[in-house]
């Protein structure tokens, strides 16, 4: 992940040389120049080379932008499909298979084709594991890669010939099966491959379907999320049953499934000796085409950081000048400020106290001086991970019946976003307003990294927002980023009903990769994330500023049903420092136990603060991972790490990366999308969730902190540090 971070970074640095301030500037935030220049440090005869590879002559720069934004063409196809009915079904009539490839002959209607494709990894490789190491369900699913009317010149020697079973045998098999898993009332479930997903259901009419999750029908929920290989365990008694019925010797087999259509999955391999189950699926031979953008990602940096600068200054100039003010200020006091626990090293750690917690109901007074009119009520489910979030935020996008509204700083152009992408267009093409708000900094770097779980095969649109526009009716807008400040909240609201707040983006890495929480709430609550939405959106329109003060003069929808429990939206904006002024002053309040969970752990005063609590004896657990997806950050986390553990803090390593951001003071909960970062707390746009209820707070407890205790490595002795760590740390001090 680092790696492509960091070539991404580079790519980055390059295009930035064609705006001499702006480069400048960007010298202290690009993820390549940081883990670079700490490297130089370590070996100074690099320098030279290093500064040769940034100040590189402007035409050598110019051919390589313009190679950059040259359109990749797609391979020709074998065969113009056009006129193929893609609503018949496929049925196989031979079919072989080889240690790294299968061959299909195959009816369709009257024409008889000739397809085949390569597995994603040799089958041999698969079934010569341990059986207490077998991955089983590898590979789920292959895209038949070519198809075409003439025979195969010649087969290669040494092919398996696979018995075909026919249609409805499959379909007397796959109903034992998903009887017992998919019910009939209005609900189906999610078959997740691991890198495609697919909802299966029964129909009024007691017929089985099976289609892409964004392709989803309106009328019908998720009850349960299967991933394949659950299916492949659930699938071995059911399939050995049937072969005994059917008095079935062969191990290896190949059903034809007769499912239609495009994206269809017409056939199924299994290999019952050794449990490896794999669909093969009809995908389009020619990519569809999901991007019109003449740029690639480097000209949509400048081109949107040029604007962020020059012409976002006519449109929104009292904003970006007080984005500039505090960003230099807090700048300035960071720089005279400082916040280290010195004078405690050679004193000695006190035992844990046994003092009873802070008084919440006071501490909600003290609150409401922080941030004034931001208490309200509402109930709260805390999901866990992308396996937990992203088929409930699917499901609900699906169902919607008016509106979708979706903020996030990062809408990625990889698999899982162009499938989120996907069923966003299609529910704006079936009459629901659909309104996306991006961080332009934020979606167009994060697109030129990739997942390392991306599939090969993948085409990712070049524009995220002109992929979104094209085909549908979604609105799209892109909000600046005036001194490379940025909005890093993520929210979603459907229908003014429901709403979804946390630290995940729309992307691969929150679906599978990272750990993570989303927060969904119902109730009252909702009309503040829906305000907060409207609030920003209005500021990223074509009025700016004008636009702002319009809709910040509007008076605020208020719910007094008082449903639900006591909830509080904490914020961070320009100035107005919400979410950090009450965790700090939580710090120093709580007197029995500080649980946090983080990504980014950077901030001086709020370490300092833990440090000091931990000193009066409170008992201060602190999660941290030490796999980031930025190099000098994770750096910055070793250092907090060994500085926590030297000062008696209980230190936690995540074992992965956790982009979990969440803490409990003495039953106080606040958790959102802020980092314990000066971007978070002090420079970007942020939005938190904070509740003293005690049931919220239990829940959070078990379900999140306790559980991650468990399966994390407590510290006990200092992580190995680097003399270059501690400058880069300074030098991050004014940049993350």
């Amino acid at each position: 992940m680092l790696k492509k971070r960091i070539e991404a970074g580079k790519r980055a640095a390059k295009a930035f040389l064609l705006i001499g301030v702006i480069r400048c500037l960007h010298w202290f935030c690009d993820d390549w120049t940081m883990q670079s220049f700490a490297n130089v440090l370590q070996d100074p005869p690099t320098l030279s080379a290093a500064i040769c590879r940034k100040l590189c002559l402007p035409v050598v720069l110019l051919l390589f932008l313009l190679s950059g934004c040259a359109t990749k063409q797609p391979p020709p196809a074998v065969l113009d499909e056009r006129n193929i009915d893609k609503s018949l079904p496929m049925i196989a009539l031979e079919a072989y298979r080889a240690d790294d490839s299968f061959y299909l002959k195959y009816r369709l209607g009257e024409r008889v084709f000739y397809a085949g494709a390569t597995w994603l990894e040799p089958l041999q490789s698969v079934l010569e594991e341990e059986p207490e190491t077998k991955h089983y369900g590898e590979p789920t699913m292959v895209p038949i890669q070519y198809r075409q009317l003439e025979p195969w010149e010649s087969l290669p020697t040494g092919l398996t010939e696979l018995p075909i079973i026919p249609v409805h045998q499959w379909r007397e098999m796959r109903n034992r099966l998903l009887r017992s898993l998919v019910p009939n009332n209005g609900e189906g479930v999610i078959l997740d491959f691991g890198y495609a997903e697919y909802f299966l259901y029964y129909d009024k009419n007691n017929q089985f379907h099976a289609t892409r999750v964004q392709d989803k029908p309106s009328n019908y929920s998720i009850g349960r999320v299967l991933r394949f290989d659950e299916f492949v365990e659930l699938s071995k008694p059911v399939m050995q049953k049937f072969l005994q019925d059917y008095r079935i010797t062969s191990t290896e087999l190949f059903f034809n499934t007769g499912d239609t259509g495009l994206y269809s999955l017409p056939f199924f391999y299994a290999n019952t000796s050794e449990h490896l189950y794999t669909f093969l699926r009809n995908a389009p031979l020619v990519p569809v085409a999901v991007s019109g953008t003449s740029a690639g990602q480097e000209g949509q940096a400048v081109a949107h950081m040029t604007k962020s600068h020059l012409t976002n200054l006519l449109v929104r100039p009292i904003s970006s000048l007080y984005r500039l003010f505090f960003a230099l200020t807090d700048t300035a006091v960071s720089t005279v400020t400082f916040d280290w626990a010195t004078g405690l090293t050679n004193s000695d750690i006190p035992p844990l106290s046994k003092t009873s917690p802070m008084d919440l109901a006071l501490w909600e007074q003290e609150l409401d001086k922080i941030a004034p009119n931001s208490s309200t009520t509402g109930t709260v489910e805390f999901l866990i991970d992308g396996e937990q979030f992203f088929p409930r935020f699917l499901d609900q996008v699906s169902r919607a019946e008016q509106s979708v509204r979706l903020q996030t700083y990062i809408f990625d152009n990889d698999d899982y976003a162009v499938t989120v992408g996907d069923m966003l267009k299609r529910r704006s093409n079936e009459g629901i307003d659909v309104k996306v708000l991006l961080d332009g900094f934020g979606t167009i770097f994060g697109t030129m990294a990739e997942a390392e779980s991306l599939p090969a095969d993948h085409l990712p649109p070049s524009s995220v927002k002109r992929f979104l526009e094209q085909d549908s009716t979604v609105q799209v807008r892109q909000k600046s980023n005036p001194w490379f400040t940025g909005d890093h909240v993520k929210s979603t609201v459907i229908d003014d009903k429901v709403a979804y707040i946390g630290g995940m983006n729309i992307g691969r890495e929150y679906r599978y990769d990272w750990h993570d929480l989303m927060m969904e709430l119902n109730g009252p609550i909702v009309g503040k994330i829906t305000r907060e939405f409207d609030v920003a959106w209005a500021h990223a329109g074509p009025l700016g500023d004008l636009g702002y003060l319009v809709e910040k003069g509007k008076l605020e929808k208020r719910d007094d049903s008082e449903a639900g429990r006591p909830l509080r939206v904490l914020t961070t904006r320009p100035g107005n420092y919400q979410i950090f002024k009450a965790q700090v002053k939580a710090t120093r309040q709580a007197k029995s136990y500080i649980y946090v969970q983080n990504a980014y752990f950077t901030d001086d005063t709020l370490l300092r603060e833990l440090v000091l609590a931990r000193r009066r004896g409170v008992d201060v657990r602190v999660i941290i991972p030490m796999e980031t997806d930025h190099g000098p950050i994770t750096r910055s986390n070793v250092l907090a790490a060994n500085f926590m553990l030297k000062h008696g803090i209980r230190v936690y390593i995540y074992p992965g990366f956790s982009h979990v951001k969440a803490a409990i003071y003495d039953g106080w909960v606040c958790a959102g999308s802020a980092n314990f970062d000066r971007l978070s707390l002090r420079i970007n746009r942020e939005l938190n969730l904070a509740s003293s209820d005690p049931d919220i707070a239990e829940r959070l407890k078990t379900e999140v902190f306790e559980a991650d205790f468990d399966r994390s490595p407590e510290l006990t002795e200092p992580v190995p540090e680097r003399w270059a760590d501690h400058l880069v740390e300074m030098i991050g001090d004014f940049v993350y």
